[in-house]
């Protein structure tokens, strides 16, 4: 009887996936290289960090509308990606340049409140049938990116807003890496099985660790204030940050879907690397408006 031969390369057994289900390598250089653009352009060129945040906030917005259509909702994302745009220039344009006539909060309000009516109105094309599901899905949209985003801009207009947004990239970064770390090295306990199995009250103890340090250190060499102002803020940007995270994932599960796109390798989606910081940018943004005295 003859033998079917077994190539060698029929022995090796298939590579096991990392605990975090992740590219490593591929997410490692896709975050590197995101953040040797944001480093630059904030060291360099703040326009460019601010035109780097309208687009990314777009793509995101973007995502969302390709994910609310798994569930048979539709947004006016056309209205909300010229919205959001406007939103982010705009109002960092207004607080740069402050104005009696037009101050950046005016700019805001006034922007996202045309981009809602906007969705509301261009909505009616469509008939009845399906209108408070899609406007929802809009205003959700509108009131989640670039309400939310509006803020990374008025973080930067101040006259050390190269430092507050680099303070609040740190702890955020911090934050999810040191997560990381302990999640995958002593997680044990879920935090929230529902929503996001992965997650593990350990992993966030060791986000708890990463970020109070690094908003310590932040505090005192970059915004020149007390350690315990920065320890505060670490605090903060960790439960908002961890919170981000976890109203992504909920949408994610409600809707059926892992990662929102696979426009960022290793990473997923844009909104995959927003979540976090979406949610804590109003946090840190009012929290060194009212405890980091303007320079």
């Amino acid at each position: 009887m003859s033998q079917e031969k077994i190539a060698p390369s029929d022995l090796t057994p298939p590579p096991k996936p990392s605990r975090a289900g992740r590219n490593l390598p591929a997410a490692i250089a896709v975050g590197v290289g995101l953040f040797g653009c944001v480093v630059v352009t904030l060291a360099w060129w703040n326009w460019g960090f601010i035109l780097l945040v309208a687009a990314a906030l777009s793509l995101g917005a973007i995502e969302l509308h390709h994910a609310f259509e798994r569930v048979g909702a539709r947004s006016e994302i056309v209205p909300i990606v010229i919205g959001t745009i406007l939103t982010v220039l705009g109002s960092y344009e207004a607080a740069q340049r402050p104005s009696p006539h037009l101050p950046s909060n005016t700019w805001i309000i006034g922007l996202l409140a045309f981009t809602a009516l906007s969705c509301l109105v261009l909505r009616l094309r469509h008939g009845a049938e399906g209108y408070v599901r899609d406007t929802a899905a809009s205003l959700l949209t509108v009131g989640y990116i670039p309400l939310l985003g509006s803020t990374v801009a008025l973080m930067l207009a101040e006259d050390d807003g190269a430092r507050r947004i680099i303070t609040f990239l740190l702890c955020v970064i911090a934050s999810d890496t040191g997560g990381y770390i302990a999640g995958v090295l002593l997680g044990k306990h879920p935090m929230a099985p529902r929503v996001s199995p992965k997650k593990t009250w350990e992993g966030f103890a060791g986000s708890l660790a990463a970020g109070v340090a690094m908003g310590s250190a932040g505090a005192v060499w970059l915004l020149h204030a007390p350690w315990y102002v920065g320890a505060l803020l670490g605090l903060l940007l960790v439960a908002f940050g961890t919170a981000g995270d976890l109203v992504e994932s909920m949408i994610k599960r409600d809707v059926g879907i892992k990662d929102m796109s696979s426009f960022l390798p290793g990473h997923g989606g844009v909104m995959d690397r927003l979540d976090s910081l979406l949610v804590a940018a109003p946090v840190a943004w009012f929290a060194m408006f009212v405890m980091v005295p303007a320079a």
